[in-house]
């Protein structure tokens, strides 16, 4: 297609570059766009966004209108993930919270394992990338349904509004005659030390303005950029694997299972830290065990990877819950996005690091490798977070 052939072939990786580069972009300006308009109309600009440009990026007529078009998606990308992990974080109780993050984490692994099934049955890559779009459409029509954050309704001064949330709710809960007793003033009265602290704006240097949020952020951000940066290092070298990219997608992808169930009684009972801190080491571990074995040892190979792939999905999820815990409601998507902007800056390199296998064939999967176990010495100076109330203004996570 388009010949990206010989000297153009290159071209291939940096489309998928590009689109990395989108999924940023959507990070830093959806995630403070979220704090501002809200969660639930910034994942509905975002199902909009996906099926709009998925739709548009089938039927492009070359190579520049490919990348444009993916660069939108990617962006898209990111409102949509940012906007459903603070839904589930805001809504969820601190009990629940870790098995709701995975069951959502469940879902991304089952998505990939479809994906295989779909690809397989549906080669030519348009008629798949129309396949794989039109869906959220589907999705934009019942994201009507759901509930915005009541607790950042009552922070944005719309009360009112977040009383008529949370009654629907409660009668959905069968909790009708409970939810009939919740007033605006029982809210502020709640809230109060909250919306005394709250000032009228907050921007992405507040994640650098105080001494304890900024020793977070910079933690995160190894964390999230390690991440993916060795996790889409691993997803690029699936065809040197000797095994059909199709059934080692599946494998890739069921790993995830036994990780994640692994992970979620871990953030449970042993806490964040700990578990991402574990994940991180083994990832880093096993993947530079892999530069030792033999290319000719491919079911070791293979094993290994998976392994490894699998431990670093296990520390998404543990990211993801860990980061929305860290930061106060406030400017929660907004360090929410500028940690999944890191890891974004971690997508585009990875392929750029990839490229210097023709030269130097250990070294990607050195680099790979010391990454996530760098950010698992970032991740031992986070604070814990489990059966910790969720922080609601600045002055309480430096407090």
């Amino acid at each position: 297609q388009w010949d990206l052939v010989c000297g153009y072939r290159q071209l291939r990786q940096m489309a998928q570059s590009i689109y990395m580069a989108g999924v940023l972009v959507g990070a830093l300006v959806l995630g403070g766009l979220s704090d501002r308009f809200g969660r639930k109309a910034m994942l509905m600009w975002s199902y909009l966004q996906l099926g709009v440009m998925g739709t548009c990026t089938a039927f492009a007529p070359n190579y520049a209108s490919y990348c444009a078009f993916r660069f939108a998606g990617g962006m898209a990308l990111s409102g949509f993930g940012l906007s459903i992990a603070c839904l589930v974080v805001e809504w969820i109780p601190t009990p629940y919270r870790a098995i709701t993050v995975a069951i959502t984490g469940f879902a991304y692994t089952l998505g990939q394992i479809i994906l295989a099934g779909v690809a397989y049955a549906v080669p030519h890559w348009r008629w798949l990338q129309l396949s794989v779009s039109l869906p959220f459409f589907v999705f934009l029509f019942y994201s009507w349904w759901l509930a915005e954050s009541a607790r950042w309704l009552v922070l944005s001064g719309k009360a009112d509004r977040a009383v008529k949330v949370l009654q629907r709710v409660a009668t959905f809960n069968n909790r009708r005659e409970e939810g009939e007793k919740i007033t605006v003033e029982m809210l502020k009265s709640n809230m109060k030390e909250e919306l005394a602290a709250l000032k009228s704006s907050y921007t992405v240097s507040d994640l650098v303005r105080t001494p304890v949020i900024r020793h977070i952020f910079f933690c995160l951000s190894i964390v999230w950029f390690s991440i993916s940066f060795s996790y889409y290092g691993l997803a690029m070298d699936l065809q040197n694997f000797g095994v059909s990219i199709y059934l080692i997608q599946v494998i890739f992808g069921a790993v995830d299972f036994p990780a994640k169930v692994v992970v979620t009684v871990s953030l449970s009972y042993v806490g964040r830290r700990l578990s991402l801190v574990v994940a991180l080491f083994l990832a880093g571990l096993v993947i530079v065990a892999n530069i030792f074995v033999p290319t000719e040892l491919q079911t070791v190979r293979t094993a290994l990877a998976v392994i490894g792939k699998g431990c670093l999905s296990a520390s998404f999820n543990c990211v993801f819950l860990y980061t929305t815990e860290l930061y106060p409601t406030p400017i929660r998507q907004t360090g929410l996005g500028f940690g999944s902007t890191m890891a974004r800056v971690g997508g585009i390199v990875a392929p750029l690091v990839k490229m210097m296998d023709e030269y130097y064939p250990f070294l990607p999967p050195a680099v790979y490798g010391v990454a996530p176990v760098v950010a698992a010495v970032a991740a031992a100076f986070l604070p814990e977070t489990l059966n910790a109330p969720l922080p609601d203004t600045i002055e309480e996570v430096e407090n």
